[in-house]
């Protein structure tokens, strides 16, 4: 894709990692737009079901370059949002793999995944009301919605660090692991989570997301419109082969 976001598929997982070690992976519109190509060519491929998102050099994000931004360098695509991403993840399942610090933008990132797998040293924190910011890429708005509110609140308020020890007892980080092993440990959450029918992670994912705002009349009828046509699918008639005739199914996201 880009020196600044590398690209490496492994089976059905495909990890994209920021490469700007030198800056602890601040996001300048390089990466901003390297992260929404990945993102835009992986969602159409049907051989990749699960995108794990990381950083190069033991930090994952440390946010916006704001050396980028003070020259007008902005980490932003139209309809996409910081990275690439906050404003439109994929539709595939997205794990991040964090070390060392993801802050700022780079929690923001962390936060528009569906996964978070951690190092036992990891930090996260929403610095930005220290630099005079708002966590605009979805940080204020993201963090209320999966850890309690007064909680939310301390850490957008405060602008401090926090383990991924806490995160993970908030309920916020699924697998805190030894430092340097997060992204291994995502790729193997992302290859168990592979196994599974490419459209039912997709269309589960899409769900997810989008029945938190559906009026409950409209509930069941939003989620037939959106699982009716997997239920129809080849992979559906695959599944239930596959289990009659006791063997492992073959997807093909048809």
């Amino acid at each position: 894709m880009s020196d600044e976001v590398l690209v490496e598929v492994d089976g059905n997982v495909a990890v994209l990692t920021i490469n700007r070690p030198k800056a602890k992976n601040a996001v300048n519109g390089a990466v901003a737009q390297g992260i929404a190509a990945a993102v835009d060519e992986l969602d159409a491929r049907s051989d990749v079901s699960v995108l794990v998102l990381a950083g190069a050099g033991g930090t994952f994000c440390a946010g916006m370059d704001l050396k980028g931004f003070l020259t007008g360098d902005m980490p932003f695509v139209p309809d996409r949002g910081f990275g690439g991403l906050a404003e439109s993840p994929p539709k595939k399942p997205l794990i991040a793999a964090v070390e060392g610090y993801a802050l700022a933008g780079g929690f923001e990132l962390a936060l528009s995944c569906d996964l978070i797998v951690a190092a036992e040293s990891a930090k996260f924190g929403l610095p930005e009301p220290k630099r005079g910011l708002i966590a605009g890429a979805g940080g204020v708005m993201r963090l209320p919605r999966r850890i309690p509110y007064h909680v939310a609140m301390e850490i957008a308020l405060t602008g401090d660090f926090y383990p991924a020890q806490r995160l993970y007892e908030l309920g916020l980080v699924n697998r805190v692991v030894a430092e340097g092993e997060a992204v291994s440990a995502a790729k193997e959450l992302a290859g168990k989570i592979a196994q599974n029918a490419p459209l039912s992670l997709a269309g589960t994912k899409r769900i997810v997301v989008e029945s938190v705002d559906w009026p409950l009349d409209e509930m069941f009828a939003r989620q037939s419109e959106i699982m009716n046509p997997i239920f129809a699918s080849k992979d559906a008639m695959e599944g239930a082969a596959a289990f009659a005739e006791k063997r492992a199914p073959v997807w093909r996201g048809e």
